[in-house]
């Protein structure tokens, strides 16, 4: 058996040749096999590209406007002496949260994570399954967000019931700190 590159010397395609004897038909078969094989996967994975952030889009759009708080709508909520405050949750990325967030809220991991949805999980777990719980994260357009749906619904399997996700169109930058609205930074 010999084991040997495709192309040049820096080729990238690795591929081992059984030791027979092939004439040059059957030999140029075979090699068209591998190319078209190469070739299967590379469009596998163009496709599955392309679909992700289909899914994404599916994801946050799929949440119930029920279910959804509006930033002015919240920031009214969150300023002082105005009757219950949520537990805010950020489950987006930390770098976003360390930048600007929510004065009082917590980051808990991106929601699209299993450590990050296994954070969320253990934060809220004592909790009584009617507090009142706000989760944002603001990464990118809420039709590409990634984050709010698995966190919203690992909520719902839970049991809690006075769940809002933030809608934040285009991100935290543009639909919450450019507003004007309360912002810390750090950590």
């Amino acid at each position: 058996m010999y084991t040997g590159r495709s192309g040049s010397e820096t080729g990238s395609l690795n591929f081992e040749v059984l030791e027979i004897k092939m004439t040059p038909l059957i030999e140029f078969d075979v090699m068209n096999l591998v190319l078209e094989n190469f070739q299967l996967r590379a469009v596998a994975a163009l496709l599955w590209l392309a679909f992700v952030p289909t899914v994404a889009a599916q994801q946050a759009s799929s949440i119930p406007v029920s279910r959804l708080i509006q930033p002015e709508e919240l920031a009214k909520v969150i300023q002082p002496s105005k009757g219950e405050k949520p537990l805010l949750l950020q489950v987006g990325s930390h770098v976003l949260y360390s930048q600007a967030h929510i004065p009082g809220s917590e980051y808990v991991g991106a929601g699209s994570t299993d450590s990050g949805l296994q954070q969320l999980r253990k934060r809220v777990e004592s909790l009584p399954r009617k507090k009142f719980i706000v989760i944002y994260c603001g990464c990118c357009p809420w039709t590409h967000c990634p984050n709010v749906k698995p966190a919203d619904d690992a909520l719902q399997a839970m049991g809690f019931t006075n769940v809002k996700v933030l809608y934040i169109a285009n991100n935290f930058g543009a639909d919450w700190v450019d507003k004007g609205y309360p912002v810390a930074k750090g950590a």
